[in-house]
């Protein structure tokens, strides 16, 4: 009996300090958490006399390039060293942003972050538009009866794509769709018995082994080296499609956020552009 009884309470005091190093370890982890968030907050401003290194995630295309060659060199005497992390499909990097890993992302239209942040419950927020290579319709032969047409199955994306078809008068859609909404299933007419595809944006260009037509995307169609003077049609831009430098809600008015927003709208930024590889983008809505 009296080994038992020494036992007990020996059990209960190990049970006791694990409980106690457990609260101990969540602490320290919570404390940990907050200070990285703050980190990760600080590190968009700029401290006297050094330099603030930012990761803009890209995905393939143009826009790396742009940051790379246009935007990074008009932040630098800001106090700001701009590097591109490459992401190959169009939904980590805003999850890639939202959790703090990067701090700025350059890859989407604004049609495309309003529905994948609402989607996904993502508070982030653009800081304004960019030059933008446009969605173009490319075939190796004119688009005949029956001919299969890819495009992208991302929600916006596809929407996107079905309102060019429609600009170009290959298809019509129901007119009380929301045209930022449309399926392949708001297809009211389609005069050329087209048979629509959906895929992977990534997979678009490659696609053009295997079917007749495929809708592309610009950071796609630059990635594969489609000139959009080779495109049957390119797209009518409206201010939805236009490309989009964005951040987390929190750090919009962070130095970095502040030097962004006015490097986009400013002269300095439209004559680089017009310098540059990027000259025959679409506009931002601003300029």
């Amino acid at each position: 009996m009296t080994i038992a009884i020494f036992k007990k309470p020996n059990g209960i005091k190990r049970i006791v300090a694990a409980v106690l190093a457990a609260a101990t370890l969540i602490s320290v982890a919570a404390c940990g958490s907050g200070n990285s968030a703050s980190a990760s907050k600080e590190s968009l401003n700029t401290t006297k006399g050094k330099t603030t290194t930012i990761t803009v995630g890209v995905c393939a295309g143009p826009y790396g390039d742009m940051v790379d060659k246009v935007i990074a060199p008009l932040l630098k005497d800001d106090g700001f060293k701009l590097k591109t992390k490459l992401f190959n499909d169009y939904v980590q990097p805003n999850k890639a942003l939202a959790s703090g890993s990067i701090q700025a992302n350059l890859f989407q239209h604004g049609n495309y972050l309003k529905k994948f942040t609402a989607d996904n419950n993502l508070d982030l927020t653009s800081l304004g538009q960019t030059p933008t290579l446009g969605l173009g319709i490319y075939s190796n032969n004119d688009i005949e009866d029956g001919a299969t047409v890819a495009i992208a199955n991302d929600g916006s994306n596809l929407a996107r794509s079905l309102g060019v078809l429609q600009q170009q008068g290959l298809v019509t859609l129901k007119g009380e769709v929301d045209a930022t909404k449309p399926t392949v299933n708001d297809i009211a007419s389609n005069p050329k018995n087209l048979k629509i595809k959906t895929i992977d944006a990534a997979q678009l260009a490659r696609s053009l082994d295997t079917v007749d037509v495929a809708l592309v995307p610009g950071n796609y169609s630059w990635a594969a080296d489609l000139k959009p003077a080779d495109a049957l049609a390119m797209e009518k831009q409206d201010g939805g499609v236009i490309e989009v430098f964005v951040v987390r809600t929190q750090d919009v008015d962070s130095d970095f956020g502040k030097a962004v927003k006015k490097l986009l709208v400013s002269q300095k930024f439209k004559d680089a552009i017009a310098k540059s590889e990027f000259k025959d983008f679409g506009k931002p809505t601003t300029w």
